[in-house]
Formats: structure tokens, C-alpha cells, sequence
């Protein structure tokens, strides 16, 4: 068994309670779990806040460590409005972490996913293009390039990523994606101040996991104001070096590299007025 505690702390460590209420304000939690105060909303972002993910619970648990402690652990965390769950796979919805969070959170999840989170009183399951107002705001699902199945044989599961709108405000959470040509129809539609898009896991995994100059690409074909990258420097899933997917990101970029925020796990990051 490994110890939390034994993991390096995160590089730095958020305050949620010093958070204002009156805009966006977002802290990257380590992989793809995401902390939003969305105008007075705390919404939580596939949750995975264990030392490992993978098969089991507990110490018992078999799969890969954490390469960096979360930002924030389960008893930390502010109380929660909203959980968005992007798809089943073990580093997404992790069970041991969400057996540790209030059963009154009302939780979103995709098309035949249900099962996994019936701890929960209140569970919304969408297809893309389904829309769901919770907690004040509206969550739509969208399309993405990836695939639900948590075990070989439950093929059934659903997948995708979520539109969040508030207060005239919208943020694109993808979950998990390959390069996809969907958020360039997205852009058309809608204007998107946050998209959180993952980064990491394309060495070899290049059919399921965009690589960073894919994500650029797809935040660009969005027309968002600003990224947020996930999927990255936590756990150890594909071959590429732990620092590559960020370091390809910023050459990507270029002199557009403002627009990364909250690049490392702990980082918070408010909306700024235009």
C-alpha cells in the first residue's frame, strides 16, 4: 500500500473559501478533476483524489500511483453543488473517491453510467445534444472522440464532455478526447470563456488521447478565450516524458501561451473582466 502522504505535495495548494462568488474561478486538482466556483456554484470535475487508480478500493487497489498528491483531498473541499462525470474509465470516475463525497450532490454523468454513482440521491444521465439544468445551471453534453466501456464486456457505457452555462457565462469541460473535429462546430454555436482539455496519454495511445498540438488545435477551432489543461503530469498512463505534454503545449501556443492557465496541479485561476 502507498501512502498518500508518502506522494510529493502539490506544487501548490488552492483556497477555495477566499473564492468570490460573482464570477469564474477554477483550480486544477491534479488529472482531470477540476474544482469551478461558477458564479457561487462549486462544481467538482471527474473526481480522482486517491493515491492510485485502477481495480479495487482501498489499499487493496491495483493500478497506477499518483506521481503528485492532490491539490486538495475529499475532506478539503468546499461543499460541493455539482459532480460531472465525463465517462467510466478508472482514472475518471474513481469510486473510492466518490464513496467520500456527500450522497445529496446531485451528479451528471453519461448515457448507462448510472450504476456507478447510485450512492447518490439525485443523478442526471445525458446522450450529446441532452441538456439538464442543476443547481442553477445548464449542463450540456457534447460530443467527443473517446469511448465508455470500464470493464471489456460494458460496451453500453456513454462518454462525452459537458457545455456549463451560467450567468451568460459557458465552460467547455471535454473530459477525455482524441483530436476531434466537433468543437469547431461547437465554436459556431456558442462562446466558450474556459475550455478544460486534455492533454496528456497520446504516446502510443494517439487514436483515443489527443496530443498537445491536437488540443491546441481544438481550442483554437472552439474560438475559446482561455485553456486549461488536464490529463497531465499526475499519473504515469502512456511513454511520453512526464513534462512533455506542457512543454509541447507552450511551443504550440507560441506567443498565444497567455491563454494556458492553472498549468500546474494546485493552480487557481479567475476569469478576468473584459
Amino acid at each position: 500500500m502507498v501512502k498518500i502522504s508518502a506522494i510529493p505535495a502539490a506544487p501548490h495548494r488552492p483556497e477555495p473559501h477566499t473564492w468570490p462568488d460573482n464570477g469564474l474561478t477554477a483550480a486544477w486538482l491534479g488529472h482531470a478533476t477540476v474544482l469551478l466556483n461558477f458564479h457561487g456554484i462549486r462544481i467538482l470535475t471527474d473526481p480522482v483524489l486517491e493515491s492510485r487508480v485502477g481495480i479495487g478500493r482501498g489499499p487493496a487497489k491495483l493500478g497506477p500511483r499518483r506521481l503528485v498528491r492532490p491539490a486538495l483531498r475529499a475532506r478539503e473541499l468546499p461543499p460541493l453543488d455539482l459532480i460531472l462525470l465525463s465517462h467510466a474509465h478508472m482514472d475518471h470516475t474513481d469510486l473510492g473517491t466518490l464513496g467520500s463525497l456527500r450522497r445529496d450532490v446531485p451528479v451528471v454523468v453519461h448515457r448507462g453510467n448510472r450504476d456507478l454513482v447510485r450512492r447518490f440521491r439525485r443523478v442526471e444521465e445525458l446522450d450529446w445534444g441532452d441538456s439538464v439544468e442543476v443547481a442553477d445551471t445548464v449542463v450540456r453534453s457534447v460530443e467527443v472522440r473517446h469511448w465508455g466501456a470500464r470493464m471489456v464486456t460494458d460496451r453500453h457505457r456513454g462518454y462525452g464532455g459537458y457545455l456549463l452555462t451560467r450567468n451568460g457565462t459557458t465552460v467547455l469541460f471535454a473530459g477525455d478526447t482524441a483530436y476531434t473535429e466537433a468543437f469547431d462546430r461547437l465554436g459556431l454555436s456558442v462562446t466558450v470563456e474556459l475550455a478544460i482539455l486534455p492533454i496528456g496519454a497520446y504516446d502510443p495511445w494517439i487514436a483515443n488521447h489527443a496530443s498537445p498540438e491536437q488540443a491546441w488545435r481544438m481550442f483554437r477551432g472552439l474560438r475559446a478565450r482561455y485553456l486549461l489543461p488536464v490529463h497531465h503530469s499526475t499519473f504515469r498512463l502512456s511513454r511520453e516524458p512526464v513534462e512533455e505534454p506542457l512543454e509541447r503545449l507552450r511551443a504550440a501556443a507560441g506567443a498565444e501561451s497567455w491563454r494556458i492557465v492553472a498549468p500546474e496541479v494546485g493552480s487557481t485561476w479567475s476569469l478576468p473582466a473584459r
